[in-house]
């Protein structure tokens, strides 16, 4: 069954999220449901381009905590999210090179956790994940990330792609791990970066692989061919710290 933490049940009970300005990462919807409140929710949720799905009354019941969820469950993130011009802000702060971490297909939140828990300690000056196919900042995120959360600002953006297109703009390049890449070490990774990790079963989608500079390959010599996603990011994080240091 899915992971869902944080959520907020009932019609008023999630009017009233939204109104507050809580941040909900997805919406479940109960097939055939179209009265008022529930028109009020839809509004809200694309105002706020929340992920809306539709389910049936047994997929909400398995969903619900309460037993009282009216026919709608909110996800709500358990910390903020930053926008993508604060992480940057936090790389001139410092006087550093901006490197970003973006994740494409990151659906586990143990995964997500322990990434961001790396990135806090590589020096990465923020975290990058899509709207969509991705898990939010949930508390289990925020428990494997071992606190990591409170100090490593993470932004929601609805298309990578893009985002990519306008990080090159300020003068990031990216790298994503590929099995298909270059031995990282023969990469120059210095500068400002931006690293791109998929997941372990799918890897980094097409059209965000296409935007991508460089393709980075993690030398292996075991008998399975893939890497956690979280073990990834930390191999590839820390070859970039060896070489900025360098």
């Amino acid at each position: 069954m899915e992971q869902v933490e944080f959520t907020i049940e009932g019609r008023n009970a999630v009017i009233e999220a939204y109104r507050s300005g809580r941040t909900i990462d997805k919406l479940y919807i109960q097939d055939g449901c179209q009265d008022g409140p529930v028109m009020t929710i839809k509004r809200e949720a694309r105002k706020q381009d929340t992920l809306i799905k539709y389910v049936t009354k047994e997929r909400l019941d398995q969903l619900s905590e309460t037993g009282r969820h009216q026919g709608v469950i909110a996800c709500a993130a358990a910390y903020a999210y930053v926008e993508v011009e604060d992480i940057l802000q936090v790389a001139k702060e410092k006087g550093e090179s901006p490197f970003v971490i973006l994740l494409d297909n990151i659906e586990d939140p143990h995964n997500l956790g322990a990434i961001i828990r790396t990135a806090n300690l590589a020096g990465a000056h923020g975290v990058i994940i899509p709207k969509n196919r991705a898990v939010g900042l949930t508390a289990t995120v925020a428990k494997a990330s071992a606190g990591a959360l409170n100090y490593t600002p993470v932004a929601k953006v609805t298309n990578l792609s893009k985002t990519i297109e306008a990080l090159k703009k300020e003068g990031l390049w990216f790298v994503c791990a590929d099995m298909d890449g270059t031995v990282m070490y023969d990469l120059d990774l210095k500068g400002p970066i931006g690293l791109v990790i998929g997941s372990e079963g799918e890897g980094v989608g097409r059209l965000v692989k296409e935007k991508c500079d460089l393709t980075a390959l993690i030398p292996m010599k075991g008998n399975i061919d893939s890497l956690n996603a979280s073990v990834a990011a930390g191999v590839l994080a820390y070859e970039i710290v060896r070489q900025r240091r360098g």
